[in-house]
């Protein structure tokens, strides 16, 4: 079973990239670097910089991303923060899961 849950879970990062970011950046304000390991780590997928910073800057350009460059330890980074939009784009994406997913599937998956 843990086979097909690693395999989803890369099909997923893969195709729900911009989703993907949008989470990890609501759970904390971060940093392309960043987002590449916990993707690596929790995805098992790994991002190439080519890949991720196009797609930051669109997220950004939608206005559902917004940068600030920090100094943190001698560096200056450029750290993400969802915007109001792009929680409204999350949420509307976990309701669209909810719809999808009729309430008498997810309780046989639990017996």
């Amino acid at each position: 079973m843990e086979v097909f849950t690693n395999e989803i879970k890369r099909r997923f990062a893969k195709s729900f990239l911009d989703l993907l970011i949008l989470q990890l950046v609501q759970t904390e304000p971060t940093w392309g670097y960043k987002i590449i390991k916990k993707t690596q780590d929790q995805y098992g997928v790994k991002l190439r910089h080519g890949a991720l910073y196009p797609l930051l800057n669109t997220l950004e350009a939608n206005g559902l991303l917004q940068s600030k460059k920090h100094l943190q330890k001698g560096r200056i980074r450029k750290v993400y923060q969802i915007t109001k939009k792009g929680k409204h784009f999350l949420q509307a994406y976990h309701d669209f899961l909810r719809e999808q997913t009729p309430s008498s599937m997810l309780e046989a998956r639990r017996e």
